[in-house]
């Protein structure tokens, strides 16, 4: 079997991150969303992956590389331009041949990894398999209707009134078949070959199309309060260690992670949060469900529930920040200068809450 991720598309609802960066390549419990979905393709026994990338395509072969840290082959396949999942399905014709093989998009997080799911398909002679799950408006979803033997029959995106609660999750399981789908539906009002008309397609045309129901927990990365709620997720699955300097003065409770290089002085550290790679935590507060990622300086400051992007700074910040997804190279100070006022620099569609006389 083959392994096929999505990493395209412009990330829109995360700007502005994503303004100059892979949506995939955000990271959740510092560890790129990319590199949790090679990592579960790959526990699957899979080692031939193909990664689909648009206009971010340098930075994610910069990061992702040849795939030799996981032991696994990364071939990239371009996709000029967002034209849906079956698409990137179509253009990735030479990389997938004749055999079967999973598709991932790029920007999901799973919980317990896709193996069972790998193994069922393996050992049975369906032409697709769709992982579905629970959810609990699924007006808002893709939903899948199924008939009495279980197989799936019809699929519809965000019905008035859904024929189930199951929704599809971004996980597909593939045999050669899907190539004859997707070469034969047309663009749909958005411009774009839908994934879930290729699947129709192939129910319409007599192909086994079977379910596979994923019992635990699933989040879609796209939106900021997404990335937070599955950040906070994989920080209450890792297993703390401290691998990192914490000096007497400093209270550290036993569910933070303190990477190799990292330094924490005269702090409080409350977890499940993790403190990266040579990133100094210095007279400040660092509350629950809180990711800071490498070579990160927090001083004199407070954050929780947060995730900060590498070569930040936060000094001498006179209110906690919680709730915050800060990128990259970003420094957040309090200014000397007087009247005092707030100085900011933004990037389109950013939000800020401020504290306005202790309010």
């Amino acid at each position: 079997m083959k392994g096929l991720i999505l990493s395209g598309g412009k990330g829109t609802r995360l700007y502005p991150i994503t303004y100059t960066s892979a949506k995939q390549l955000v990271p959740v419990a510092n560890k790129p969303v990319l590199f949790r979905v090679i990592e579960a393709i790959r526990d699957a026994g899979i080692e031939e992956i193909g990664i689909v990338v648009g206009d971010t395509a340098a930075e994610v072969k910069k990061a992702v590389g040849s795939g030799t840290r996981w032991g696994a082959k990364i071939t990239y396949i371009r996709q000029e331009a967002p034209l849906g999942l079956a698409h990137a399905v179509k253009i990735s014709a030479d990389f997938l041949g004749v055999d079967r093989f999973v598709m991932f998009l790029g920007d999901n997080v799973i919980q317990g990894g896709i193996s069972s799911l790998i193994r069922e398909f393996e050992n049975n002679d369906w032409n697709s398999q769709i992982v579905l799950t629970r959810v609990a408006h699924p007006e808002q979803y893709g939903v899948a209707e199924m008939d009495a033997d279980g197989n799936i029959i019809r699929l519809i995106e965000k019905p008035k009134e859904p024929p189930s609660d199951l929704a599809l999750v971004g996980i597909y399981m593939f045999d050669h078949h899907i190539m004859e789908a997707v070469n034969s539906i047309k663009p749909s009002w958005r411009g774009e070959l839908e994934i879930t008309d290729a699947i129709q397609w192939l129910i319409d045309h007599g192909y086994r199309v079977r379910p596979y129901i994923h019992t635990g927990w699933w989040i879609d990365t796209g939106a900021p309060g997404d990335l937070l709620d599955a950040n906070g997720l994989v920080l209450e699955e890792l297993t703390p260690r401290i691998e990192g300097y914490v000096d007497r003065g400093s209270q550290v409770d036993g569910r933070v992670t303190a990477e190799r290089g990292a330094e924490i002085i005269n702090s409080v550290v409350r977890g499940p949060t993790i403190i990266g790679q040579d990133t100094r935590i210095v007279n400040s507060y660092v509350g629950p469900f809180t990711s800071i990622y490498h070579h990160v300086l927090i001083e004199n400051s407070e954050i929780e529930h947060s995730i900060v992007m590498e070569n930040s700074k936060i000094v001498d910040v006179p209110v906690r920040i919680e709730g915050s997804v800060i990128g990259r190279n970003v420094e957040i100070t309090k200014s000397p200068l007087k009247p005092r006022a707030y100085k900011l620099t933004l990037g389109d569609n950013s939000k800020v809450g401020l504290v306005v006389n202790g309010g």
